[in-house]
């Protein structure tokens, strides 16, 4: 499970860095997604990923730790605000340069 688990991560990380170095906007939105959903499942399995678990405290010897899960849900709600202000970011290069790449010229 934690060898797929692995895989897992590094698929999303070598998509989201290939598609951070593409020459259009889109791609490279999507490619920071994908890099913040990979750092969002390292920061949960970091807190040992345990099934059959009660995540209160006191009900058993052992509890999930919550820290993990705090800190997931904190990167997913300032990476949804990311991904919002980058979209719009490029909505609005995208009507003042005419042009979706990245540095703002097209290619030759």
């Amino acid at each position: 499970m934690e060898a797929l688990y692995a895989l897992t991560l590094g698929v999303l990380t070598a998509a989201g860095v290939y598609l951070l170095m593409r020459a259009r906007v889109y791609p490279v939105v999507m490619g920071l997604t994908l890099i913040s959903y990979a750092v969002n499942l390292f920061l949960f399995a970091m807190g040992r990923l345990g099934t059959g678990v009660p995540a209160v405290i006191g009900k058993s010897t052992e509890h999930g730790d919550p820290l993990p899960q705090a800190l997931v849900l904190t990167a997913i709600v300032i990476g949804f605000a990311m991904t919002a202000f980058v979209v719009v970011l490029s909505l609005r290069a995208l009507g003042e340069l005419r042009t979706d790449h990245v540095d703002g010229e097209e290619p030759r």
